[in-house]
């Protein structure tokens, strides 16, 4: 058996996903993440960037209750969620933007979350460059989509131009909280930014 099974078949949150039913052991992260720092409301507008399978737009759609909107984008297809509105595209591209403006009727978003992690090749540097981009194009997109009060979710990996994207994050956000859940492995470099009171 590989390292990588033998951790999964001995790690409790990979049983507790499959016994809750959720598509991903990241449910328990952003689960976390909400009850420390309050992040969903009943009712809210919330949109999912990089889905994929669909765990934290599971934990989402339970938490702002059938009054709320819950929309997630991917470029890699998903099975679909009773209750999710899914748009498969590049959200840097015209036309899943256009989707999803159709499917916000003309809203602002009141909470943005990015789980994305770039194809690990191995290539440390080369990985770190490429995760530290995806949250710099979550960043953008929260700044333009977000309601004044709304907040924005990122996960990111310490490294080289970590504390660079927390300084940016910092001159767009009056408060922005560095994260490390306890369903987040011990040994992974990633963190969890929460930031609120856009400026501008």
């Amino acid at each position: 058996m590989s390292n990588w099974k033998k951790r999964q078949e001995s790690d409790p949150y990979v049983k507790q996903a499959r016994e809750r039913g959720y598509r991903a052991r990241a449910a328990f992260k952003l689960a976390e993440l909400d009850d420390k720092d309050r992040l969903f409301r009943p009712g809210q507008r919330v949109v999912d960037l990089g889905a994929a399978p669909g765990s934290w737009s599971q934990v989402a759609r339970e938490r702002v209750g059938s009054g709320g909107i819950v929309i997630a984008l991917d470029i890699l297809p998903m099975e679909p969620l009773e209750g999710v509105t899914f748009i498969e595209g590049d959200f840097r591209e015209d036309e899943p933007l256009e989707a999803l403006e159709t499917a916000l009727n003309g809203a602002r978003v009141d909470l943005v979350l990015s789980d994305m992690a770039p194809n690990i090749s191995g290539i440390g540097p080369a990985d770190q460059a490429r995760s530290m981009y995806l949250a710099e194009l979550a960043m953008a997109f929260a700044v333009e989509w977000l309601d004044i009060s709304g907040v924005f979710v990122v996960k990111v990996f310490q490294g080289e131009g970590f504390d660079a994207f927390l300084k940016e994050l910092r001159q767009a956000f009056g408060s922005v909280k560095v994260r490390k859940p306890r369903a987040s492995r011990p040994e992974s470099r990633e963190v969890y930014l929460v930031a609120r009171d856009r400026k501008g």
